[in-house]
């Protein structure tokens, strides 16, 4: 595995750090390019200037992840036609990169709206209530949390980018008159709808570990689940936590049982074989052979 190391090296800790992960990987077949980004522990006073700059405190669980290290990022890669590509990668960003959503624009044009003012209305979500929250009620689901909101309502900061398939954020509801310290996890998808995740940040790293940091791995607590593409890949490396045989169970006509250490197998050229023609097919072999119809014709003279 790389290692890109800074100063006050975490390496004794690493293996309990990301919970073994990097051995677990390291073992898979076409698994290659296993980096994981080694940071310096960020500083009690600029964890103190965030909280007084956002008027927020932050939650205990993640104040001591930062105080070890300044954000996490591991990826890896797997060799498809002996070339690596990336697909897993696990991020937590710094603290100076925790920034709040909802209050610049979305677009980098002039009167851009915000996020929050591209957020679902409550006539709209009333209705996409109806149709996701449902099912899950009438699985026996009925510990709903209420949902955040990108206004002054909620203060949420992006942990996670996602690669660009959505964000993970810290939330903090209840914002009046003053913040209440409670925080939760949630996704927020392409589509601007929220999803629950965690209610702590350490229930949510260990899951974004265990889950292998596959590509949207976060879909898989949507109503709507994670894509045939990513099913693919869940198929194939089987997050920790996650059952495979219910995933795939659903749509068993597209996703492909694929045999890891078949599909990395190298190349090798098979060798051509000439088939023999049996002997009653083989032809003239010399000038002795007689030609059946002649010596008919000299049988009748």
């Amino acid at each position: 595995m790389e290692e890109r190391a800074g100063r006050g090296s975490i390496k004794p800790y690493l293996d309990k750090l990301t919970l073994g992960v990097t051995r677990i990987l390291e073992a898979s077949p076409g698994v290659t390019e296993v980096t994981f980004v080694e940071k310096e522990a960020a500083e009690r006073h600029t964890i103190v200037s965030w909280e007084q700059k956002n008027g927020c405190v932050l939650p205990e669980d993640l104040k001591n992840f930062y105080l070890m290290m300044d954000g996490f990022h591991m990826t890896w890669s797997v060799k498809m036609d002996d070339n690596p590509m990336p697909l897993g990668s696990m991020t937590i960003n710094s603290i100076s990169k925790l920034n709040r959503l909802g209050a610049a624009p979305a677009y980098t044009l002039p009167n851009a709206p915000t996020l929050a003012d591209l957020e679902d209305t409550d006539e709209e979500e009333g209705l996409w209530a109806n149709v996701l929250i449902s099912p899950l009620l009438e699985k026996g689901n009925t510990d709903q949390p209420e949902k955040p909101h990108l206004d002054s309502r909620s203060l949420i900061f992006e942990l996670d980018p996602c690669g660009g398939n959505g964000k993970v954020c810290l939330v903090y509801k209840n914002t009046k008159p003053v913040v209440a310290p409670d925080s939760e996890i949630w996704f927020l998808d392409r589509a601007l709808y929220w999803h629950f995740i965690t209610k702590t940040f350490t229930a949510y790293y260990r899951l974004l570990i265990t889950h292998l940091g596959l590509p949207q791995w976060q879909y898989a607590f949507t109503s709507y689940g994670i894509s045939p593409q990513a099913k693919q890949w869940f198929n194939m490396y089987k997050p920790i936590t996650v059952d495979t045989a219910q995933l795939s169970s659903e749509a068993d006509t597209f996703v492909n049982k694929l045999d890891p250490s078949k599909v990395f197998k190298g190349k090798s050229k098979t060798p051509v074989l000439k088939k023999k023609l049996p002997a009653s097919q083989k032809g003239p072999t010399g000038p002795g052979t007689k030609n059946p119809s002649l010596s008919g014709s000299s049988s009748r003279r």
